[in-house]
């Protein structure tokens, strides 16, 4: 990852074949489209990737992550069990929606931990809405056995995890709703955009109405003849960004065959240490590989080693000092430092964040580094890699 690496003449042509017709938004003006509709190509290539029933493209993943809780009804004052090591978009579209983020712990999957989702399951608690990290999967399925036994609903946060799958079945479709990004650095990339998946004509019609300012889109070709069964807002994508996808979702088996061919490569060097263990992956054969998480015995050492790696040109991420991905440095969030009065403010439901403990998370975060698994990467870089990493680990 990411997929810029292998832009080439594929996504050229999809996107000359826009610039041809002039016709640059997603909906209407059949006319002069020459028949050319990206948007609702990507999303059929999406639903075969995934075997979705219902898959609507939209302008980020934060976007597809609101509107897959404004189709699910999640709204004010409800409470949404979410992970601490996530991208801070998660959280955002939570607060957006006027509920409220409630934390749990993680476990050494990098995802909720499952065993942990009944201390702070709450009357209030609506739904569950884990994230399938650095491209492998969360304990999914116990997750979505949690959820149905309490009536709670399910969305995945796939956004990282785009073509993972778990026991055969694909990220995103195990809950009510899943949500993916395509980012520029996300392993299929549009530059900006995200997407939805699901299996309920309703909670798809629900999000294709809601991510356009409520259209029902049965006016044909005439917008305003639109009615608008609910109300909404604009997470629209354009036909060029869906244009470079539709040619991204075509590599993404060679994205990923490459990704795991070369990070199986790494691993197998790194096993040769002792004080090295691994992320735990439910299923392996549905990891992505888009990146190589690693433990060391303790945080200093963690810290030490992220130190030493990146004097020698290999960074690995230590997430637990990391400012967008994990909660111990979401200074913003825990001091409540917004541009506006939030919708759980006027509800009295404000939680003290600068209060919440997970120390099983921080356990495991202290000890975290992940190495991000390059397409670019030819055999010398992998061999002066590995050389780079006896180097450091020896030492």
């Amino acid at each position: 990852m990411p997929g810029f690496e292998i832009f080439g003449d594929e996504e050229r042509k999809e996107v000359n074949e826009v610039l041809e017709t002039g016709i640059l938004f997603r909906y209407g003006f059949e006319p002069s489209r020459k028949g050319r509709f990206k948007a609702v190509r990507f999303e059929e290539k999406l639903k075969k990737i995934t075997g979705a029933g219902f898959a609507h493209l939209c302008s980020s993943g934060t976007a597809a992550l609101s509107t897959a809780l404004a189709a699910c009804g999640i709204g004010a004052g409800d409470e949404v069990i979410v992970p601490p090591f996530t991208f801070v978009a998660t959280f955002e579209a939570v607060l957006s929606a006027g509920a409220v983020p409630v934390f749990s712990e993680i476990d050494d999957t990098l995802c909720l931990d499952p065993e942990k989702l009944d201390s702070v399951l709450t009357e209030r608690t609506k739904a569950v809405l884990p994230v399938h990290m650095c491209g492998a999967m969360a304990r999914i399925d116990e997750i979505r056995d949690f959820c149905r036994n309490r009536g709670l609903v399910l969305i995945e946060d796939a956004c990282q995890s785009v073509g993972g799958f778990f026991n055969g079945r694909s990220l995103g479709t195990f809950g009510d709703m899943g949500c993916f990004s395509f980012d520029f650095v996300k392993t299929v990339t549009c530059g900006e955009g995200g997407a939805i998946v699901t299996n309920g004509k309703e909670l798809y019609q629900k999000a294709d109405q809601y991510s356009d300012h409520g259209h029902d889109h049965l006016g044909g070709s005439d917008r305003g003849a639109d009615d608008h069964p609910v109300m909404g807002l604009n997470y629209r994508t354009s036909e060029l960004h869906a244009a470079v996808g539709v040619a991204q979702l075509e590599k993404l088996d060679q994205i990923i065959s490459l990704q795991r061919e070369n990070k199986k490569i790494i691993k197998e060097a790194l096993e040769a240490y002792p004080e090295v263990s691994f992320r735990t992956i439910p299923d392996a054969s549905g990891d992505t590989a888009t990146f190589l998480t690693f433990f060391l015995p303790d945080e200093n050492k963690a810290a030490q080693t992220a130190a030493k790696l990146s004097e020698q040109q290999i960074p690995c991420p230590y997430w637990y000092r990391n400012n967008w991905h994990y909660f111990a440095n979401w200074h913003h969030l825990k001091q409540m430092k917004r541009t506006a009065r939030l919708p759980l403010e006027v509800l009295q439901q404000v939680p003290d964040y600068s209060k919440v403990r997970l120390e099983q998370s921080d356990a495991v975060m202290k000890r975290a580094l992940s190495m991000q698994i390059m397409l670019s990467w030819t055999k010398e870089d992998i061999e002066n890699r590995i050389e780079k990493l006896h180097t450091v680990f020896k030492g």
